[in-house]
């Protein structure tokens, strides 16, 4: 497990009020800033260190935005207090903070409406957050909060792939992450920016084994096409995930 950072900024952490919500006044401050360069900021936070080498499905983001964050820092700080062990935090941290509130409605809507539950032979999709979290890791491109001007990332401006500090995350640090996953997982890339960042990586051969789908919105609710897009796509997602699960 990668926690070189974690141990960098551990002292940080443990210095941080705690049994109270955290603050952008609190966070997105020096202490935590991992790199800066233009109007690009990279923030430390702790849930993407986990990483789940026997998933089944990887469900891949853009970046972690404040929300993820925020609920990062707190679940591993609740960990602290309790006196667990790290690898048992980081796990709980993670699954805290992945893909909250009414994303995670949508996006189990969706995985549903694919038939992933069927091809897992599970009671359905929500279980893989809570029961069946085994069988998900849940990731992004860039592994730590990036914000563009204070606000979250996107994606696109400035473009990814030609800003060498967010490409060298993209093109390093997360192909290395999928690397030490199980072969023949199903990588789901949410939104068309991830997509092309992982096709980029095929394409580059920095990706074997893994089985990608393709088309899959974001489902963050601010994605207005999301259901076009979601119709558009859905016949050829629902047979690639039942052929997928045919060879489990």
């Amino acid at each position: 497990m990668e926690c070189s950072l974690l141990s960098k900024y551990l002292p940080a952490i443990e210095k941080l009020p705690k049994g109270e919500p955290l603050t952008k006044d609190q966070l997105m401050t020096e202490e935590f800033l991992i790199s800066q360069g233009g109007d690009l900021d990279i923030y430390y936070a702790p849930h993407n260190e986990y990483i789940n080498k026997d998933a089944k499905i990887v469900i891949v983001g853009i970046t972690p935005g404040w929300s993820q964050m925020r609920i990062a820092f707190e679940s591993f700080m609740k960990g602290l207090a309790a006196e667990k062990e790290l690898t048992a935090i980081l796990k709980e941290t993670k699954k805290a903070a992945s893909f909250s509130g009414g994303m995670r409605r949508n996006l189990i809507s969706m995985l549903d409406q694919c038939g992933l539950y069927e091809a897992l032979h599970i009671v359905g999709s929500d279980t893989l957050f809570e029961r069946n979290r085994p069988l998900l890791h849940t990731t992004s491109v860039l592994k730590y909060p990036v914000f563009f001007r204070g606000n979250n990332y996107t994606g696109h401006q400035p473009d990814l792939l030609k800003t060498a500090m967010l490409s060298e995350y993209a093109t390093e640090v997360f192909p290395e992450e999928l690397a030490q996953i199980n072969s023949h997982t199903l990588i789901i890339p949410l939104g068309i920016t991830a997509e092309r960042i992982i096709r980029h990586l095929y394409t580059a051969k920095q990706l074997t084994g893994h089985i990608i789908l393709s088309g899959f919105p974001h489902p963050s609710g601010a994605n207005g096409h999301r259901a076009k897009q979601f119709e558009q796509n859905k016949y050829a997602m629902t047979d690639l995930i039942r052929r997928w699960g045919e060879q489990l």
